[in-house]
């Protein structure tokens, strides 16, 4: 499998500039790297100091990372820290919206090992940090031949997974090459055991701790609360074409209610054709003017949906019939009950089974199935018992990232 890998690589950089020629994903893919070691190099050249390498495929993994970032700053605030994305899906709005607490944003080279090699010798950090389960080979090899600490955190696994299979042999050594690995469950602690790795702890999922700092600061938008001016709101967070095929009769079914509805894809043309299937007065975000009264706003940008959850009394969290499903602990931090599609692979998604055992999820597969749901949180006391089982769920779960922080500030930083 080593073998195949790494022949793998070896083709794919000389195949993908062909490919690229005709196929724009693969162009636009190459396109985001090509710079990727140089402006690194530019980057250490005048910030020499030591660094803290963060590892995420996307988005939803930065957003694990973020309270590790800031609690590990707040400790050490001269520690510089590099963030490294797979996806351009994660690497172009985290670029947009600047974090204060992150030095330096990079697309991860591909995992070619004489770019690795490259990556980890310019880049020299003190120690790296993988989320969730993004791992490349050939740069973990050169970070253990530099033998820098490295960790994974916020592992989340199940027994489907490549590194528990019978050929997951050469996927079990990238686990085993870590110096540590914080999960987000017991179970996960126990398939680690499994295939022989004991280095590993309950940590917890870091993003209770995110979306906790969220909802106590959330980004205000006065307009929008104008608008609102207490109403029940129901805010969609991330909507695909398989969400709204269900949405839209519920929409046009309920007029009592005012709807958020915040896209996947902002760019799309769906919103048009969204807008066009509904019964009500609608607008986009970009072009509202805050005196037009209308009963559905789209949100045409990117930034804002983690804090429009505070508008909520409940909230939608869309991609579960499609390629995943969002974070639908964004609302929970809000103390609100959460409604997401019926999962083919609930395995991937072990919030979204925890919420609804405990009671503050609620899964369904149609319109009639969201029209129910929506109908039994209108009774105040199932409503009541929802939001307190989320606030609870939350409250619980805090502290992960403080946790794994302690662990790294006592092996590699003096007192």
């Amino acid at each position: 499998m080593k073998i195949l890998y790494f022949l793998f690589l070896e083709l794919s950089a000389g195949i993908l500039p062909v490919l690229g020629a005709f196929v724009p994903k693969i162009r636009n893919f190459l396109k985001q790297r090509a710079g990727a070691l140089p402006a690194l190099k530019d980057f250490r050249s005048h910030h020499p100091g030591p660094v803290a390498w963060f590892h995420v495929a996307s988005l939803g993994e930065y957003e694990q990372a973020r309270p590790v970032i800031s609690t590990l700053k707040s400790h050490r605030p001269e520690l510089g820290v590099v963030v490294s994305f797979f996806s351009a899906s994660g690497y172009v709005p985290a670029k947009k919206k600047s974090n204060p607490e992150v030095d330096f944003i990079t697309y991860l080279p591909l995992d070619r090992k004489a770019w690795a090699n490259q990556f980890v010798e310019i880049l020299d950090p003190k120690l790296a940090i993988f989320v969730k389960y993004d791992l490349w080979y050939h740069h973990l090899s050169a970070l253990k031949r530099k033998q820098v600490p490295t960790y994974l955190i916020a592992a989340s696994f199940h027994k489907n997974q490549r590194f528990f299979a019978w050929y997951g042999g050469f996927f079990k050594l990238m686990l085993q090459g870590m110096d540590w690995i914080f999960t987000q469950n017991e179970s996960s602690v126990e398939l680690l055991k499994s295939i022989g790795y004991t280095k590993a702890s309950l940590a917890g999922d870091t993003r209770f701790d995110r979306v906790s700092t969220t909802a106590s600061n959330p980004r205000p938008f006065p307009e929008i609360s104008s608008w609102i001016q207490g109403r029940p709101t129901l805010v969609v967070g991330s909507a695909w074409q398989e969400d709204m095929n269900r949405l839209l009769p519920v929409i046009n079914a309920k007029p009592e209610y005012l709807w958020i509805i915040a896209p996947h894809d902002i760019t799309s043309s769906s919103i048009d054709l969204w807008a066009k299937e509904l019964h009500h007065s609608s607008t986009r975000y970009s072009v509202w003017d805050s005196s037009q009264e209308v009963k559905v706003l789209f949100i045409d940008n990117v930034g804002m949906l983690a804090s429009l959850y505070q508008f909520a009394c409940m909230a939608y969290v869309g991609g579960g019939f499609g390629k995943g499903l969002h974070n639908i602990l964004e609302p929970v931090g809000f103390g609100i009950p959460v409604l997401f599609a019926k999962l083919r692979k609930p395995e991937k998604f072990p919030e979204a089974l925890q919420s609804q055992m405990l009671g503050c999820g609620f899964a369904i597969q149609t319109s009639e199935d969201l029209m129910a749901e929506l109908s039994r949180m209108e009774q105040p006391e199932k409503y009541a018992k929802a939001c307190e089982v989320a606030k609870n769920w939350v409250n619980s779960n805090l502290g992960s990232s403080e946790k794994i922080v302690s662990h790294l500030l006592a092996k590699h930083f003096t007192p």
